[in-house]
């Protein structure tokens, strides 16, 4: 059988798919399977780490900005988009798929709408509780719609469509043991450590915050940290440490900044607590992990997504929510201090998380995209 896997743009709409495709390949072992993504995005580089093939089209999303700016860009994303249709259609046809599997970024779009002009079963999945536009435009055209949440399925015009399925991790994010990962990681298993990720392109305010929350970490003591800068913040958050803060040695003082975690299930088991956005592909991660979590939502989402993901996790007690404005460095350290000096709140946490998890989210998906290529 062949799989084509379309996503792209952040690593939220990367994973999933690779969670899917590493569990199609345990199952089928001589199945091919292939990924179409955007130029130069960073599935460009996640998709070969993970072992799989990927094809790019040129295409950008939409700028909501109303400005000459802004209306230069969609020029150019509507001309991108007209040529990625025949490009999508040439691959399409080249590699002729039994089912085609969309995971979110806009280059579903043109895959998942061509494909569908061909008779090619498909399927698009919808992480958050609102779809986003490239769904919405998808809905009339596939097969399936499979979405993270019960509540998701109002929100679309064909509920006979709708599949509840979770929403998928990949294969590292199902084992892992903190201390064994600890050590793998050469870190002292009882030291805690901290595991900081703003999404995979990193984003500037949080990085400023967890700059200044380095500093005060430093001058405290008491924990280990691992952040994520992301690829277009890593150069300015290293210079801002230096410069505005006046701070070296941070990496010999247990406080590693990197541009991206390409380990990640295995920094995520060393994890005794995680600072992190509130999108749902890290919320899934989290509680497939069982990991407490202080989660600052992004501001710079359509219909405040994050924040309404991150309440969830509150009420439940899996995790501290602070809106970014509340997240000074000053109160972040003190909300990480208290929860690492208090261990049985923190595995209270910890089992709470757990039980937010959907386990069987990968499979579900899988038996739902073996089904479709059977033609049933």
């Amino acid at each position: 059988m062949r799989f084509l896997f379309a996503c792209g743009g952040t690593a939220g709409h990367i994973n999933p798919a690779v969670g899917v495709a590493g569990r199609l390949r345990e199952l089928l072992p001589d199945c091919e399977i292939l990924f179409i993504g955007a130029e130069g995005k960073m599935e460009t580089e996640l998709v070969p780490r993970e072992g799989y093939n990927i094809r790019t089209v040129s295409i950008s999303n939409l700028s909501r900005q109303l400005s000459g700016e802004g209306l230069l860009h969609n020029f150019k994303a509507a001309r991108d988009l007209l040529k990625s249709v025949p490009a999508c259609r040439k691959i399409l046809r080249e590699f002729s798929p039994d089912v085609v599997v969309g995971t979110g970024g806009y280059v579903c779009y043109p895959v998942l709408s061509q494909a569908a002009r061909l008779g090619i079963p498909t399927a698009v999945h919808e992480s958050n509780a609102e779809p986003g536009l490239t769904t919405r435009m998808l809905e009339r055209d596939v097969r399936l719609i499979l979405v993270g949440f019960e509540s998701a399925r109002a929100n679309y015009r064909h509920p006979d469509k709708v599949r509840v399925t979770g929403t998928p991790v990949r294969l590292g994010f199902m084992r892992g043991d903190r201390k064994t990962a600890k050590a793998a990681l050469g870190l002292n298993p009882e030291e805690p450590l901290v595991v900081s990720i703003w999404g995979s392109l990193g984003a500037t305010e949080m990085n400023k915050t967890v700059a200044g929350f380095i500093k005060l970490g430093m001058e405290r003591g008491g924990f280990r940290l691992i952040h994520s800068a992301g690829k277009r913040g890593i150069d300015s958050m290293t210079r801002y440490m230096k410069e505005e803060l006046g701070l070296s040695g941070w990496e010999e003082a247990g406080f590693s900044v990197r541009d991206y975690i390409y380990d990640m299930p295995q920094v995520m088991a060393a994890a005794d607590l995680v600072l992190c956005r509130s999108g749902a592909s890290t919320l899934a991660e989290l509680a497939a992990m069982g990991k407490p979590a202080v989660l600052v939502p992004s501001p710079n989402v359509v219909h405040n997504h994050q924040e309404k993901n991150a309440r969830v996790l509150e009420r439940a007690g899996a995790a501290k929510v602070l809106l970014e404005g509340e997240a000074t460095p000053e109160k972040l350290l003190e909300t990480v201090s208290e929860l690492l000096s208090d261990r049985p709140a923190l595995e209270a946490m910890s089992r709470a998380m757990e039980d937010m998890a959907v386990e069987n989210a990968t499979d579900e998906i899988t038996s739902l995209v073996l089904s479709l290529a059977a033609g049933e």
